[in-house]
């Protein structure tokens, strides 16, 4: 016989999963009345009842008054208020961090660029990353979670992450340590990608709802998102789809990660400002750019049809259709989501890195996945930190509300 605390734990866990339920049928849906929340999950109209009622009570929903129902009834709306919440999400991307407040629908009502971040500056810029955060605290009282998106591979049980290209300071960073318990609102972190692929998965309306969508970051790093059945794929320590760091050339440039050839090493926007300086002559004065300057010149060269910038592009677009074809062959997705800085390049880019696949790829696989560019504001992955946050909310409201 099972004892009354289990009894009341397991009870406590199946009123917490539909008051989940609730929320995200009305964050995808929008207004809905009982009736028609109750057909669409599959709970009766008592249990509905019972549980809007504590919602309501908690501020969590709202009513917004009537509603025609079957038969000319009335009857009355429910909806998540997404405008009155609000949520910080902070990106850190090596030599870029950025924090935006957002309402719950990725609606972006301030974002602040810190300035450019260098190995010996990296300190200074989490005490700025503290003060920004706090200030915005006391500024909006409506802000009710924090989401950070970190380079990966990131040790989610641990807090660091394991390698960052380019700049190896960030590896003494524990973004736990540092910043889990340093607010009066919970602060959730994730891999970039992830949060990316989060992102994607909430906000971009090509994307709503696909249960096996993968965001592929190409920007300071090469990172990899994957929701596989509708659950983000994490790993045993949660360095899981580290793409950036699967070798392409075995005998190619060595990695900070240790490894040969990694694709990271030939995409990536520092890899990409170094082949700008090498050459020399493609875009004038990239020495003195930082990555994403130098990135954006040559994309703005090719816009204006540059045959040498085409070029580097085409090469660019090689190496990511590389990535792809892992994609492909590792996680089977239905859609593959470029995004970050270099998705920037736009459509040469895209066109090389499916000519790329398609020559290589298994005709079935590349036939039945849909691979674009990103539809959402480009560098998006402050956006991700943001559905970081707005995601555990959604999953988990009794640690955001109070239920009696």
């Amino acid at each position: 016989m099972a004892s009354p605390t289990i009894n009341a734990a397991s009870q406590a866990g199946i009123a917490e999963t539909n008051r989940s339920r609730i929320m995200r049928h009305l964050y995808r849906n929008g207004v809905s009345s009982r009736a028609q929340i109750a057909t669409a999950l599959g709970l009766t109209p008592a249990a509905i009842t019972k549980i809007t009622a504590q919602l309501i009570e908690a501020h969590a929903i709202e009513e917004t008054g009537d509603l025609d129902g079957k038969k000319n009834r009335r009857s009355i709306g429910l909806a998540l208020d997404t405008a009155h919440f609000h949520v910080i999400g902070v990106k850190f991307a090596r030599s870029l961090v950025q924090i935006g407040v957002f309402d719950l629908t990725g609606n972006q009502s301030s974002l602040t660029t810190l300035p450019y971040v260098s190995n010996d500056t990296i300190g200074e810029t989490i005490a700025t990353v503290h003060s920004t955060i706090e200030q915005l605290l006391h500024e909006d009282p409506t802000i009710v979670a924090i989401g950070m998106a970190v380079p990966g591979p990131y040790l989610r049980n641990n807090g660091h992450t394991a390698v960052v290209s380019s700049m190896q300071g960030w590896r003494a960073i524990n973004f736990i340590d540092e910043f889990a318990n340093s607010f009066t609102v919970p602060v959730f972190i994730e891999q970039d990608a992830r949060a990316g692929v989060l992102a994607n998965s909430l906000f971009d309306p090509n994307s709503n709802g696909e249960p096996n969508l993968a965001y592929y970051l190409v920007g300071e790093g090469v990172g990899l998102g994957v929701i596989d059945h509708g659950r983000i794929i994490n790993g045993a320590l949660g360095t899981a789809t580290e793409i950036g760091h699967v070798s392409i050339d075995v005998n190619g440039k060595p990695c900070d990660c240790g490894n040969i050839g990694c694709l990271e090493c030939y995409c990536s926007t520092p890899a990409i400002h170094q082949m700008l300086i090498d050459n020399g002559t493609i875009v004038n004065g990239a020495d003195s750019m930082s990555h994403t300057e130098a990135c954006r010149a040559l994309f703005a060269l090719a816009h204006h049809g540059d045959e040498a910038a085409l070029a580097m592009i085409r090469t660019i677009g090689t190496y990511i259709g590389y990535g792809c074809l892992i994609i492909f062959n590792t996680f089977n997705p239905h859609t593959i989501v470029i995004g970050d800085i270099v998705s920037e390049a736009g459509q040469p880019l895209l066109d090389e890195i499916k000519r790329t696949v398609r020559q290589r790829a298994i005709p079935e696989i590349y036939e039945s996945t849909t691979i674009r560019l990103t539809t959402m504001p480009t560098d998006a992955t402050v956006l991700g930190a943001a559905a970081v946050a707005i995601n555990y909310l959604l999953d988990h409201p009794s640690d955001f509300f109070s239920f009696n």
